[in-house]
């Protein structure tokens, strides 16, 4: 059965509303269940298997949980907004969506734009942190000293517009696949749960990289002033923003 072709049908004819309703409905999803996944790793199964140690002992601020869920669902429902911007901006032949399904075209997009995001959100996240943007708009971010897996959206509305443009500007100069801007959602959540956990799972060596976001990150939310990159510490090294991961560790406040 050819499911593309219906698919490709439903979404280039229904509302935009919808679509961006669709699309905030997704991201909802995997936000609370990336999340919820993420603490329990966190907070009881790693813990009581003596794998690996929390890397900021602090305790997050009163009522700090309710307050990240509650931006993100602003951030969510921008983000659904992107995804009926997409569509309307390949409705009007301002971009293309491919709907054709391969392994290797997926694959060859998720590469895409899993460099493009580290670049786009090196240079966002350079942005939002100069002075007058930072004062008044990433701050609301940095509020999670401590990061836990609900921070990952918890944003100002203006970071919301900033960094939820990634496919968007891909897309104006790439033919991105409808699968892939399915997919990377999935993965990028990943990869930013994993960066806000506050748990260390792996020591330094060169394998290990990806499974250190956390700790790259959670020195970010301590210190402010580097560690800008997503996922990836090279474009920290390489521009001169990286952290020294040998700072210690503060176990309270004070």
């Amino acid at each position: 059965m050819n499911f593309e072709q219906p698919l490709q049908d439903f979404a280039q004819r229904a509302p935009l509303p919808v679509l961006g309703a669709i699309t905030a409905l997704g991201f909802a999803l995997i936000y609370f269940g990336l999340g919820g996944l993420g603490t329990w790793l966190s907070r009881r199964y790693f813990p009581q298997r003596g794998l690996g140690h929390v890397i900021d002992e602090r305790p997050v601020r009163p009522r700090q949980v309710r307050e990240e869920v509650g931006l993100s669902l602003v951030s969510i429902a921008i983000f659904g907004g992107y995804g009926a911007l997409t569509m309307a901006l390949d409705a009007r032949g301002l971009t293309h969506i491919r709907w054709e399904l391969t392994a290797t075209g997926l694959a060859v997009d998720l590469l895409v734009l899993a460099l493009w995001n580290e670049v786009h959100f090196y240079a966002c996240h350079r942005l939002l942190h100069t002075r007058w943007l930072f004062r008044h708009v990433h701050s609301v971010h940095h509020r999670s000293r401590v990061p836990t897996p609900f921070s990952t959206y918890s944003f100002h509305p203006v970071e919301a517009l900033l960094l939820g443009s990634v496919m968007v500007t891909l897309q104006l100069f790439y033919d991105l696949s409808f699968w892939a801007a399915l997919t990377y959602p999935v993965v990028s959540l990943l990869m930013n749960t994993l960066g806000h956990l506050n748990y260390a799972l792996a020591t330094p060596s060169w394998w290990s990289t990806p499974l250190r976001a956390s700790e790259h990150h959670s020195l970010h939310h301590r210190r402010v002033n580097g560690n800008f990159g997503f996922q990836s510490p090279v474009l920290d090294r390489l521009l001169g923003t990286e952290l020294p991961s040998q700072e210690p560790i503060a176990t309270r406040e004070g």
